[in-house]
């Protein structure tokens, strides 16, 4: 084989290797991607708990980077603090050693053998069931990685390339120089362990000395750090934060550990020997050495890390948001697509960031709308550009989730698409009630003392009522809502006296006509918002069949309102409530009694 056929050879096997580890991680994290969510989610002030939790996870979807950057996305979603990530990051270093454990059974000449699971996974993949076909993606791309590796031991043994090789590392054998190339060809490929592969199969077939290769992987895990550094612009200082703990710990290690092997290095690799007479084994070894010492002399000094850290990425962990352009998101990136678990706490993140900025919008409008002194418009105008463009991004970010998730989370998130939809009309109702003021400075004319009375109080319930919404979504409630029963009722009867106040002061003409329009007009848009924020509870309700329920006398009929977790109904035929309202049913007998009569 000519050289450069060699050199092509090589390289091929290099990216089948980075496919089948890509491969897996992603089918990996689509099988056990709720489970690795919730060990993250529940991670703990214990240091040894967060070390544990990270090795696991890495060891389940088989990337370190992954599980930093799924990381990075908790400390930005603040649903982590920076002690904790520092203890999961160096959890997740140990966690990756399992795939040059992997790579090192190439050397048992198992290889055709495991190579045929490739086949195996490619038959699973075409199942239907999203399960089996994501099982047949790990089985496939365990199979590649081998295949990988093959390509490269047959690509090095061939002598020429050998010999180029061998003569290009003697130039370069002082131990900074092979830590450097290790640094710089593991951040161009972005993958640790396809380089640790690589290094296993060049010290197997001898055309690298085991002394040049220990130099080589202590470089390739500084390496490493570039890709959790890329994921963590565009996020706030503590996720930065952690981008620099990762790269810390690393380069403390490599440090530490570049001193000792260059000491005395004779020892080190007979004591390798001692351990196992396969070079493949021996690199994989010290891979799992480097990693667990440097953890266990770092882990006493996460505060140290933290403090580091905070030096060198200064700042207030919210300056980064303030600083950014009004059109942006704050917790949302592109990046964490590739991990799909996080994805999903962020865009819920952002959701809810999005929820509270129409909440504020319509506070504001309704101050100018009382007070009328042009203090919150070029705000409230700002905002609503904020809300549209948080509703049309996170739509397009949820549009490229969506076929990465598998099908029970798919399934969570399907209604984020409703929420968008009813917050963004929230916010368009906002800055409609802020024009409306702005109209009625321009002519002059305010509402007096009893009419903002009458709005402020139903703004007050409205609040609750949208505050009580947020707080269902946040934290998933769905089972006590008697409290929104309640709130409704009151918003309900709120805008019926105000109707009754106002059409007595018609009668009296105590009211100036010009403002009737505007105060109806007020009125309508609460109605409105109310409707909106029963959408959004009635999307975010689950368990119980019904959830809540009121009851209101109209002037016309009455009428009862049952929302339930599939459907939003309401009864505004009196006979068919008088069929069921005897004295001797309950409430929730009545509700039960017309649920059975839609079916």
């Amino acid at each position: 084989m000519k050289i450069y056929e060699c050199f092509i050879s090589l390289l091929g096997g290099i990216g089948v290797f980075i496919i089948a580890m890509n491969l897996m991680s992603y089918s990996l994290q689509k099988v056990a991607g709720a489970r690795m969510r919730r060990l993250l989610g529940n991670i703990t002030s214990n240091r040894f708990a967060g070390v544990g939790i990270g090795a696991l996870v890495t060891i389940i979807i088989q990337s370190s980077s992954a599980t930093t950057v799924m990381t990075i996305g908790f400390v930005n979603a603040d649903t982590m603090n920076l002690k904790q990530a520092a203890a999961v990051i160096m959890g997740a270093n140990i966690g990756t050693t399992i795939t040059g454990i992997l790579a090192s059974l190439q050397s048992l000449n198992l290889s055709i053998y495991l190579s045929f699971l490739t086949f195996i996974g490619v038959v699973l993949m075409f199942f239907k069931k999203e399960k089996i076909k994501n099982n047949g993606g790990i089985i496939c791309g365990l199979g590649l990685i081998f295949i990988g590796l093959t390509v490269m031991s047959n690509s090095c043994e061939d002598e020429s390339i050998k010999n180029v090789l061998r003569k290009g590392l003697e130039k370069i054998s002082f131990p900074l120089l092979l830590l450097l190339l290790g640094i710089i060809f593991t951040a161009l490929i972005q993958s640790s362990s396809a380089m640790t592969g690589l290094i296993i199969i060049m010290v197997q077939s001898k055309t690298m000395e085991m002394s040049h290769a220990l130099f080589i992987v202590l470089g390739a895990n500084i390496g490493t750090c570039v890709t959790a550094l890329i994921s963590t612009i565009g996020t706030c200082a503590n996720a930065r934060r952690t981008g620099i703990i990762h790269l810390l710990f690393n380069v403390f290690g490599t440090i530490l550990f570049t001193i000792v092997v260059w000491c005395i290095k004779d020892y080190i690799v007979k004591f390798l020997d001692l351990i196992t007479s396969k070079p493949a084994m021996q690199i994989a070894w010290f891979h799992v050495f480097f990693n667990v010492i440097t953890t266990l002399l770092l882990l006493p000094f996460i505060n140290i890390l933290v403090y580091l850290s905070c030096k060198i990425i200064k700042g207030k962990n919210e300056d980064f948001h303030e600083k950014k352009s009004i059109k942006a998101f704050k917790y949302i990136h592109t990046r964490f697509l590739s991990t799909p678990e996080i994805a999903i706490i962020q865009t819920k993140k952002e959701i809810k960031n999005m929820a509270n900025l129409s909440k504020l919008n319509l506070e504001k409008s309704i101050e100018e709308l009382c007070k009328q002194n042009n203090e919150f418009i070029e705000e409230i105008n700002e905002r609503e550009e904020l809300i549209n463009f948080l509703n049309i991004e996170i739509t397009k970010f949820l549009v490229k989730l969506a076929p990465k998730l598998n099908e029970q989370i798919s399934e969570d998130v399907a209604y984020f698409f409703h929420l968008l939809n009813d917050i963004a009309r929230i916010g368009d109702h906002a800055k409609k009630i802020a024009d409306d003021s702005n109209e009625m400075r321009k002519k002059g004319i305010k509402f007096d003392n009893d009419e903002i009375k009458e709005i402020n109080e139903l703004k007050d319930i409205n609040n609750k009522i949208f505050n009580l919404a947020i707080k269902i979504f946040e934290n998933n409630l769905n089972k006590d809502m008697t409290n929104f029963g309640e709130l409704l009722e009151k918003e309900k009867n709120l805008e019926k006296e105000a109707d009754q106040k106002h059409f007595e002061r018609l009668q009296k003409n105590k009211f100036d006509k010009e403002l009737e329009s505007y105060y109806i007009a007020t009125f309508s848009h609460f109605d409105s918002i109310c409707s909106h924020l029963e959408n959004i509870i009635d999307f975010c309700g689950a368990d119980n069949r019904q959830l809540a329920y009121s009851t209101f006398e109209g002037k016309d009929k009455d009428y009862i309102m049952v929302i339930n977790q599939n459907n939003h109904k309401k009864i505004d035929d009196i006979s068919t409530i008088r069929k069921f309202n005897t004295n001797e049913n309950s409430i929730n007998e009545i509700s039960d009694k017309i649920n059975k009569s839609f079916g």
